[in-house]
């Protein structure tokens, strides 16, 4: 007999076109009868290759925080797919981007984060570029010179930046809506945190087997809770988890209250003060699309960025953000949760490991999604589906929120006792 594959959103073939809707059938399905994605869309070196150009050089794709740029001159170096950026800030303290190369004959920038003081210089011919992209000086062109050359028209290729909070955001794509669109009702949610006061505390990268995806999606389900984080279900309870998703490009939910009965971990550090009767008792977990996982907690936040490297490899940059009343809290006050989350994370950096072996050595049907705890990965796989499909991200449509009046919405969650205030 032979084995039915569901519609699980990806051909068969890697000759299929990717592009094409009627590759992602099982993912536009109802959430009662859609399938996750093909094994393809983790192992494929021709999805992955698409993906990067579909995905990370058209959405708004997380690269940091605005602290790695704080001063005038600080220049780093990202990713977007296969484009290389370098990011700085000018003596007017605004965020600027560029290509990484020169205007000259393209040769690379740098490769390194570095500081430059006032000059971008080309390790190549020493063409010389201000921190705002102007073209400063080319060594010899006066020599011959050449018909209409002026340094006005050679200025660095120019790339979109923006921040929300502490974090900061690039596009490649000048068709893309801008970040504000992108992140819908986000920034309003989550206002009463004023997390652009935050500050970093300490950041550490890991290489993870695994891809992308199946990192951001074990986070954003808690259907594995009990199982993979015995732990962690003490204080982040799977009947205390609900809905936390309003319109935008993002997967949210909330553990309300985050309890301390058992372990107390996150409640060591002192909270952020002002904070309101459901921010102060609650944690907020939010994948925005594509890459970046934010944890936002009363007194601290833990942030993940995905970077993909290959269909089976992504680093991973965990950040951890104190707000100003406990910034210079003492390693002492600050090692237990630090250690939670490292716990934490290893047993998901385990079991994400573990499906990328399952995918790669026994690729399988499409299974289907379990509506409560796995409806965050319908909403991604969507707009996935969308970014993969769309000839210009101009024509997206920014997934809608839920309504916190209809039940349905809720899918099985009940009422949360202390609903966000946007919610209520």
């Amino acid at each position: 007999m032979t084995a039915v594959v569901g519609g699980g959103g990806l051909p068969g073939s890697s000759n299929d076109d990717w592009r094409s809707e009627a590759a992602w059938t099982g993912t536009r399905l109802p959430l009662d009868q859609c399938h996750g994605l093909r094994a393809e869309a983790y192992t494929d070196p021709a999805f992955f290759a698409l993906e990067q150009q579909q995905v990370y050089e058209r959405a708004w794709v997380c690269v940091g925080t605005a602290a790695d740029v704080a001063a005038p001159g600080r220049l780093i170096v990202r990713r977007l797919g296969t484009r290389s950026i370098i990011i700085t800030r000018d003596r007017d303290g605004t965020l600027r981007g560029f290509l990484n190369a020169c205007r000259h004959r393209g040769t690379e920038l740098t490769d390194v984060d570095c500081d430059v003081a006032s000059t971008i210089r080309c390790p190549y011919h020493r063409w010389a570029y201000a921190l705002d992209g102007r073209l400063r000086a080319a060594p010899y062109v006066d020599v011959v010179p050449r018909a209409e050359f002026t340094k006005d028209d050679h200025s660095l290729v120019p790339v979109r930046i923006e921040t929300w909070g502490v974090l900061l955001f690039a596009c490649f794509d000048p068709d893309t809506p801008p970040l504000h669109q992108w992140l819908g009702d986000l920034p309003d949610r989550m206002a009463g945190y004023k997390l652009d006061a935050w500050e970093k505390r300490e950041e550490q990268a890991l290489a993870i087997d695994a891809n992308w995806k199946l990192i951001t999606e074990n986070y954003q389900e808690y259907y594995h809770l009990t199982w993979v984080h015995p732990e962690l279900a003490k204080v982040s309870r799977v009947d205390d988890h609900y809905r936390y998703q309003g319109p935008g490009q993002y997967c949210g939910q909330t553990t309300t209250p985050v309890s301390a009965d058992e372990r107390d971990d996150w409640l060591r550090l002192p909270p952020m003060e002002g904070l309101d009767d459901s921010d102060a008792v609650s944690g907020r977990f939010v994948a925005i699309f594509p890459n970046v996982l934010l944890s936002v907690l009363p007194n601290h936040v833990f942030v993940m960025r995905l970077d993909p490297v290959a269909p089976g490899l992504t680093t991973e940059v965990c950040t951890f953000l104190l707000p100003p009343e406990s910034a210079e809290v003492d390693e002492e006050a600050f090692a237990p949760t630090r250690s939670f989350w490292f716990d934490v994370n290893n047993e998901d950096i385990d079991i994400v490991q573990r499906s990328q072996r399952g995918l790669t050595h026994s690729p399988m049907p499409a299974g289907p999604l379990i509506p409560r705890f796995e409806e965050p990965l319908h909403r991604f796989h969507n707009i996935l589906a969308d970014c993969m499909t769309l000839p210009s991200l101009a024509d997206i449509t920014i997934r809608p929120g839920d309504d916190p009046g209809r039940v349905a919405d809720r899918r099985g969650t009940g009422a949360n006792p202390h609903p966000a205030a946007i919610d209520r």
